[in-house]
């Protein structure tokens, strides 16, 4: 009875841990990409129009992982109080 809610705790960690990670990655892309963009500029080199567009899938990216992870506790209570 209690191996169930234990291997699903477990899973939920992975999971959690890896939103995380995929969180912590996904910024430091976004902000490289971000700080060549202000760097081409600041050579007075013109980057092409498209890469404007490169921080908007990071950006995207953290929107969703970010979402996920702030909407984890409220989730966790509400199993918690079906299970009780």
């Amino acid at each position: 009875m209690y191996a169930h809610f234990i291997q699903h705790a477990q899973q939920e960690a992975r999971v959690s841990t890896f939103i995380r990670q995929f969180h912590r990655w996904t910024s430091l892309t976004f902000m490289l990409v971000v700080i060549a963009i202000f760097a081409m500029l600041g050579l007075g080199q013109q980057p092409a129009q498209w890469i404007y567009y490169a921080p908007l899938l990071p950006l995207g990216l953290l929107m969703i992982t970010g979402l996920c992870m702030f909407f984890q506790p409220y989730v966790a209570k509400a199993r918690l109080t079906k299970a009780s």
